[in-house]
């Protein structure tokens, strides 16, 4: 399968080229850059040096829909739903790794976003991408979700999906790697703001938030809110998130790890933790998986919930791969399948 990457010079830009690199499948056709064309990638990013030789190329969706079957959309958020039109009405695959067409209601996204909203019809036809729980396999239009939407539902699914917690106990105390913040640097992201430094950003307004409600409500239609916190920690990428809920009845800890074991029992890129072991960022750099780990305190009747991802890799770029692999019906792995980073 031939693919165009838009947005090639973006962190998740250049995370998709180092994952197709890895697939049996999957060739790229052509790479593009709002800010930089006729250049190869490689003189911009030297560790892609005798590796990726694609040129970057304006966009031009009449060449891109010629070469390409498939278009990934590595753009910020308010640009994909301008640009996406062309390659959808021709009929391509389209994965769009920002926030565009993930809110279904257009009023919230013009809410949360602040910009206007995608046309409604292209709005309904996108599929949200969680894709351990993916609706509709064989959509050929995906809204890959937000870092912290992936981690957060990932580790309240199978709690949220069996209506097993009260619903206004949610807590998620969410904290992220520099890299979420994308390439362009500012104020916050400075190393003399971030070195030996953590900071409360977005407190009750993260764009996350309404992602994670619609979701969570397609499960549970009582959850009412969440309480939503976001933290930058200096780190270059991750997200380690911690959950706190009530259950409506008490539950054993061996109850409770069963119920996660059999909900991720044929999800590759989901490994539950054992008893008293806490996942850490550490152990899913640079891959596609999502740790989780558990405990439950029977004095004060909490659940705490430990979900732990790459932000670039499971929050970004590897589940567009992912959700490209099942929509495509590769194998689920193909271009994922190797060891995290580590040290």
């Amino acid at each position: 399968m031939k693919v165009s990457i838009i947005g090639a010079t973006g962190y998740s830009g250049l995370e998709l080229i180092r994952l197709i690199q890895q697939h049996s499948s999957v060739d790229i056709a052509t790479l593009h850059s709002f800010s930089n064309q006729t250049n190869l990638l490689s003189n911009l990013y030297p560790h892609l040096k005798n590796l990726e030789a694609s040129p970057l190329e304006k966009i031009n969706p009449k060449d891109i829909i010629e070469k390409s079957e498939t278009v990934f959309l590595a753009t910020p958020s308010g640009i994909s739903k301008d640009i996406a039109l062309p390659y959808l009405d021709a009929g391509l695959n389209v994965i769009d790794l920002s926030g565009d067409f993930r809110l279904k209601n257009s009023q919230l996204y013009e809410k949360w976003y602040e910009k206007s909203a995608p046309p409604e019809n292209y709005l309904m036809r996108a599929e949200y991408g969680l894709a351990e729980f993916r609706e509709n396999k064989e959509s050929t239009f995906i809204a890959n979700p937000g870092c912290y939407a992936t981690a957060t539902l990932l580790g309240l699914a199978p709690l949220v999906k069996k209506q097993l917690i009260e619903p206004t106990s949610i807590i998620v105390d969410a904290k992220s790697g520099i890299s979420g913040a994308g390439k362009v640097p500012s104020t916050s992201t400075h190393f003399t703001e971030t070195n030996e430094n953590m900071t409360l950003y977005k407190m009750n307004s993260h764009q996350h938030i309404p992602e994670i409600m619609q979701q969570l409500t397609k499960w549970d239609e009582s959850i009412p809110a969440i309480q939503f916190s976001t933290s930058l920690i200096p780190i270059t990428r991750g997200i380690f998130t911690t959950i706190y809920v009530r259950p409506k009845k008490p539950i054993a800890w061996k109850e409770l790890h069963k119920l996660y074991e059999s909900t991720y029992e044929n999800a590759p890129f989901v490994r539950i933790q054992k008893e008293n072991v806490y996942p850490t960022v550490k152990q899913v750099t640079a891959s596609n998986y999502c740790d989780i780990g558990l405990a439950y305190n029977e004095i004060t009747n909490v659940i705490t919930i430990v979900s732990v991802i790459d932000n670039l890799v499971k929050g970004a770029a590897g589940q567009a791969i992912q959700n490209l692999n099942i929509m495509a019906n590769f194998a689920e792995n193909d271009g994922l399948g190797f060891i995290p980073v580590y040290p």
